[in-house]
C-alpha cells in the first residue's frame, strides 16, 4: 500500500472477487441491478489493469536502470500521454455498460418489473457496501502521500460503488419490508427502479473523466500553471532585461510540460554556458514541481522567429 502499483493491484483483486461474488449473487436472488453492479466492476477492474500497466511504465521511464534506459531509447517523449488515453477509455466503456443498464431498467419497468429474492440481495448489498467504503478510504488516506491521478480515480470509483451497494441495501430492505406488510404488488418493481435511478445517478462521473482526459489528450492550456509561468517569465524578462518571452503550456495525464523561449537584445554580452545554466536553474526554481513528472525546457534567443 506504499506505492501506486500496490494499491491498483489491491484494487483490481477487490473488484475481481466483488464482481465475482455480485453476479452469483444477483443471478440467485433474481437482481438485475446486482448483475450490474457486478459488471460495472469488471469493466472498472479491466481499466485498473489497464491503468496498472501505465503506471508501471512510467514509473519505468522515469528512473535509473538498464531497463529504463532501453525504454527511454525506443520512447524519447515517455509514456504520459497514455494515462489520459487510458483515462478516456475507462470513461468511455463506464458510460456505455452504464447507458445500457438504464435502457434495460426501464424496459423492465415498463413490462411490469420481476420478482425478486430479496434475503440474497440484502446479504450481497451489505458486503459490498462495507468493503466498497472500506477500500475507498484506504485509497484517499495513501494518496495524500502518492498523489496519482490514477489512484485518485480509483478511490472514487469506490466511493461510487460503495454508493451503489448502500442505494441497494436501502431499496431491498425497504422491499422487503413492504412485501412482508402486504403490499406485494411493490415488490416486482423494486430492482428495476432503484437501478434506474442508480444509472441516472454516476453517469455524469464518467462524463466528467471522458472530459478531464481529452482535455489532456487536446493538450488545453491548463488555466492556473499559465498564469503562474507566465508570472514566473514576466519577473525574470524584468529582472534580467530580457525584450519579452513566450510560454507553452500543457498538463498530460501527471505530467507538466512546459517550454519557455526568452528573447535576448542583440549584441548581448557574451556568456558562458554555466551562467545561462544558472539562470535556468533559476527560472525551474521559480517555477517549482521539479521531479520526473515535469518536462522544462528552456531557450535564449535574439530571434523571435525560433519562439513560434
Amino acid at each position: 500500500m506504499k506505492t501506486e502499483q500496490g494499491i491498483l493491484r489491491l484494487s483490481i483483486l477487490v473488484t475481481v472477487l466483488l464482481a465475482g461474488f455480485g453476479i452469483v449473487v444477483g443471478l440467485l436472488s433474481g437482481s438485475f441491478s446486482i448483475v450490474f453492479d457486478g459488471v460495472y466492476s469488471l469493466a472498472d477492474a479491466s481499466m485498473s489493469g489497464l491503468a496498472l500497466m501505465v503506471a508501471t511504465l512510467i514509473r519505468r521511464h522515469t528512473t535509473e536502470g538498464d531497463a529504463s534506459r532501453r525504454l527511454a531509447e525506443r520512447f524519447n517523449m515517455g509514456f504520459w500521454h497514455l494515462e489520459p488515453m487510458v483515462l478516456a477509455l475507462n470513461g468511455t466503456l463506464l458510460c456505455g455498460v452504464t447507458l445500457y443498464a438504464l435502457i434495460n431498467a426501464i424496459g423492465r419497468l415498463l413490462s411490469g418489473g420481476h420478482a425478486l429474492e430479496f434475503g440474497f440481495a440484502m446479504l450481497y448489498a451489505a458486503v459490498a457496501t462495507v468493503a466498497c467504503f472500506a477500500l475507498a478510504a484506504v485509497q484517499f488516506r495513501a494518496n495524500r502521500r502518492i498523489g496519482s491521478d490514477f489512484v485518485a480515480l480509483d478511490a472514487k470509483s469506490w466511493v461510487m460503488s460503495g454508493s451503489i451497494s448502500l442505494a441497494l441495501l436501502i431499496a431491498f430492505v425497504v422491499g422487503d419490508v413492504a412485501t412482508a406488510s402486504g403490499h406485494a404488488q411493490i415488490g416486482p418493481y423494486v430492482d428495476p427502479a432503484v437501478l434506474a435511478l442508480i444509472c441516472l445517478a454516476i453517469l455524469p462521473i464518467p462524463l466528467l473523466t471522458i472530459r478531464q482526459a481529452f482535455k489532456d489528450i487536446l493538450l488545453v492550456t491548463p488555466p492556473d500553471l499559465k498564469q503562474h509561468v507566465d508570472e514566473v517569465a514576466a519577473a525574470t524578462v524584468s529582472k534580467h532585461g530580457f525584450v519579452d518571452y513566450e510560454a507553452y503550456v500543457a498538463k498530460v495525464g501527471r505530467a507538466q510540460q512546459i517550454e519557455l523561449y526568452f528573447i535576448v537584445p542583440p549584441g548581448w554580452p557574451a556568456q558562458t554556458l554555466d551562467e545561462w545554466d544558472r539562470l535556468r536553474d533559476e527560472i525551474g526554481e521559480a517555477i517549482g514541481g521539479e521531479g520526473p513528472n515535469r518536462w522544462l525546457t528552456i531557450t535564449f534567443t535574439t530571434d523571435p522567429l525560433w519562439t513560434k
